[in-house]
């Protein structure tokens, strides 16, 4: 990574973690090996004793929960010690009858002395009628972000969809920043799809961007963590 003069460096992963369904080492040895700053996870805890299953999941990838779990829905932000945790909010989406209840995590930082940023998650419906509505609600809480912008989301669709030119708008899509969006990362089934990204503010920097598939990430869940090294900008 750039050395800190250059900017501030943040190591962020965005991680469908399947909810913990697969492999559960495989899994704990892949977000460890990652080393992240920030882990922005979709198919978190959400349900009975989410409070302690969530501060166990971060203990076990070397983290600490910083905000989410079941009033986002199962959208968990993870720090590590790095990083201070300045406030948090969830938001959840409405219902709609028959589907799956959906929300998101916010939490505003700080790295070093003055590198503010805000990191948000989500995880949109699988429903392409549903998902363009909780893509706008997504899009107009983060205007309100008081820092530069990370987001990390599993989006249900590639980058031709609506809802992701709604989440994308005014913002850098950091895989077509390192020229590797064509990296799958849901790679279940016979069409490999980019449906999850990350996403920053245009003062961020995207040092490098990866989707990281090996053996062990194929374990661990049905969706490959993107990890993507950033540089912060300081105070205007």
């Amino acid at each position: 990574m750039p050395a800190a003069g250059d900017g501030v460096p943040l190591r962020v992963v965005s991680y469908n973690i399947h909810s913990q369904r697969d492999d559960a080492a495989a899994l704990v040895a892949v977000a460890r090996s990652t080393a992240p700053d920030v882990m922005i996870v979709q198919e978190g805890p959400r349900r009975l004793r989410w409070r302690q299953r969530s501060a166990a999941l971060a203990a076990s990838f070397g983290l600490v929960v910083a905000a989410g779990g079941l009033p986002a829905l199962g959208n968990l932000l993870l720090t590590s010690l790095r990083v201070r945790v300045t406030g948090t909010r969830c938001q959840r989406f409405p219902l709609t009858p028959g589907r799956h209840l959906r929300g998101a995590a916010y939490a505003d930082c700080l790295v070093g002395r003055d590198a503010r940023f805000t990191v948000a998650g989500s995880h949109l419906s699988t429903d392409p009628a549903e998902r363009p509505a909780q893509a706008e609600r997504f899009a107009r809480e983060l205007t309100g972000a008081p820092a530069p912008v990370i987001v990390g989301a599993d989006l249900n669709e590639e980058a031709d969809g609506p809802a992701w030119a709604v989440v994308a708008a005014g913002r850098t899509d950091a895989a077509v920043a390192a020229d590797r969006a064509d990296r799958p990362t849901f790679p279940r089934g016979p069409l490999h799809r980019r449906i999850d990204a990350l996403f920053v503010d245009p003062r961020i920097t995207v040092v490098h961007y990866d989707v990281v598939d090996t053996p062990q990430t194929r374990l661990a869940s049905d969706h490959l963590p993107i990890l993507a090294d950033l540089l912060l900008p300081g105070p205007d």
